[in-house]
């Protein structure tokens, strides 16, 4: 079990955006983190794609997080990537006032081979420490239910522990709807000798085709229970969402009641499910 942590009101949260793409999907995600503002989040990140390619949206994005009072991380991918591109990249977050990093490995866009200095993200937080001291919080990944790419299990495990060796501060799990996944990592990693905080990401359930979507590319397992109950409802976009909150709501519950550090969400720069979800822990 999880060492407990305050329940209730003010409980931490944080969230997570991607760069838009259009002036409408700006205007959009404006008007969505100033809804989602009103929950006081520990800090909202934002991503960017593969090999950075919209790594110039996901500066401006980060620049207007801040600029609204909010502290913003960075997600910070390295494949492609080399030490002076990483070195001026940290010069302009630092400053711009970022704080906090998500490093991680990322992926090439499509018809590159493989580049750069860095194959692994324990390498780049390696290379950001020596780099920035402490400069930086830094945040990695955590797969409870193991990277799509590992070979193992076993090797999954020792992957994430090269990277809190490398110095790393926390770590955020790729999404999941089996919380028995997540205590039974943070068992075993600490076994392992690892004991940073892990906050469970979280992926709310507004449409099913999307769900299915992501979870197929990224390798979150989707229990039978839930993908029957998905299918069942069909078109019936209204049953999808109630039955999602229910869903999500609960494991949240879970989660919290077991002492889980934070819930971070991944909102797909939306706002009304996780206000909800939140809503009904008493966040």
């Amino acid at each position: 079990m999880i060492a407990a942590s305050a329940q209730g009101t003010g409980f931490p949260v944080s969230f997570e955006f991607f760069p838009p793409k259009t002036p409408e999907g700006a205007g959009k995600l404006r008007a969505a983190r100033q809804q989602l503002y009103a929950l006081h989040p520990d800090f909202c990140s934002v991503t960017y794609g593969a090999g950075g390619s919209t790594q110039q949206g996901s500066f401006d994005t980060v620049r207007d997080i801040l600029a609204e009072g909010m502290a913003a991380a960075a997600h910070f991918s390295c494949m492609g990537a080399t030490g002076p591109s990483v070195r001026e990249q940290l010069a302009t977050l630092k400053a711009m006032g970022v704080k906090r990093l998500v490093a991680l490995r990322g992926d090439l866009p499509s018809g590159y081979g493989a580049g750069g200095q860095f194959q692994y993200a324990s390498e780049l937080v390696a290379f950001i420490r020596a780099e920035t001291g402490r400069d930086f919080h830094i945040e990695v990944a955590a797969y409870p239910e193991t990277h799509p790419q590992a070979r193992s299990p076993e090797a999954d495990l020792n992957a994430y522990l090269r990277k809190v060796q490398a110095g790393a501060d926390s770590a955020i799990t790729q999404y999941f709807y089996n919380s028995d996944a997540y205590f039974r990592f943070v068992e075993e990693t600490r076994r392992l000798g690892a004991d940073l905080p892990v906050v469970p990401g979280i992926m709310p359930i507004s449409s099913s085709m999307q769900l299915l979507r992501f979870s197929d590319a990224c390798g979150a397992e989707i229990p039978r229970w839930i993908r029957l109950r998905l299918q069942a409802f069909g078109d019936d976009s209204a049953s999808i969402k109630a039955f999602g909150l229910d869903v999500v709501t609960d494991l949240c519950d879970r989660l919290r009641s077991a002492g889980v550090p934070a819930l971070h969400f991944y909102t797909l720069n939306q706002s009304t499910a996780t206000l909800e979800i939140c809503r009904r822990l008493g966040i």
